[in-house]
């Protein structure tokens, strides 16, 4: 008897740690230059551009990296897990948004500008 529960115990422990393991099972993991304003943010990496949605992972990032700052404009570099799905028709920007599940690295400088522009 003893012997049953205790198998029965460490079956469940065992599927419940299984699904705790994985925070999103189809994620992809994106690297980029992150973006942020108040009402909008975007990631860009070497052959994408994609509109971040304004969850908690992502005002989380952004309340990381203002103190890296120097300018309203400057990017950060990043590295974070999500899922990429295509926008709805009435929203304006990009055609695809990101959002983000979990957060892997956060560059701890801003990343070089591609074009500057000088007022």
């Amino acid at each position: 008897m003893k012997k049953t529960i205790f198998i029965l115990l460490v079956s469940l422990l065992l599927v419940a740690c299984k699904n705790s393991t994985s925070q999103c099972e189809e994620c992809e993991t994106y690297i980029g230059d992150f973006l942020y304003f108040q009402d909008a943010a975007v990631l860009k990496g070497k052959d994408f551009i994609y509109a971040v949605e304004l969850n908690e992972q992502a005002k989380k990032i952004a309340k990381k990296i203002q103190p890296i700052k120097n300018e309203e404009y400057d990017m950060v570099e990043i590295t974070v897990k999500g899922i990429v799905s295509p926008k709805s028709d009435n929203e304006e920007g990009w055609d695809e948004i990101l959002n983000i599940k979990e957060i892997i690295t956060i560059a701890d400088e801003v990343s070089e500008a591609d074009i500057l522009i000088q007022q």
